[in-house]
């Protein structure tokens, strides 16, 4: 075998597609200042000091309706570029795809409300300071 400018290639491009993100966190960590103690470790409040439990408890079903939100979202946004497309193509083609995606993103919402996760709680627990 013998050692062309493909294989140089090749090994540059391994060498460089390695250190293009294990370098910013190397120099992240000498480079970076280091801080311990005081204020350091408090929450950050828009500059305020905080005001009784600054490190509060969210329900789950907060972040559960943050993540469907975001997938159905990105769901959407499948939809703008499938419209364009649709009023310049011919036949039923794009109309069966379009009627297969939307099939199981109903289905999507169909599964969760069936696992409730739909369903937000009439009480919320609020933790108190001990």
């Amino acid at each position: 075998m013998v050692f062309d400018t493909l294989h140089l290639a090749i090994i540059l491009f391994l060498v460089v597609g390695f250190l293009f993100p294990v370098a910013p966190i190397i120099l992240g960590f000498i480079l970076a200042p280091r801080t311990s103690g005081g204020d350091f470790l408090m929450p950050y409040e828009c500059g305020m000091v905080p005001h009784g439990r600054a490190w509060g408890h969210f329900g789950m079903n907060y972040y559960i309706y943050a993540l469907i939100f975001i997938a159905f979202d990105v769901d959407v946004l499948y939809l703008f570029p499938i419209s364009v497309y649709y009023g310049q193509s011919t036949g039923w083609l794009a109309f069966i795809e379009l009627t297969y995606f939307l099939f199981f993103v109903v289905l999507a919402i169909v599964y969760f409300k069936a696992k409730g996760v739909f369903d937000w709680p009439r009480k919320i627990n609020v933790h108190s300071e001990s």
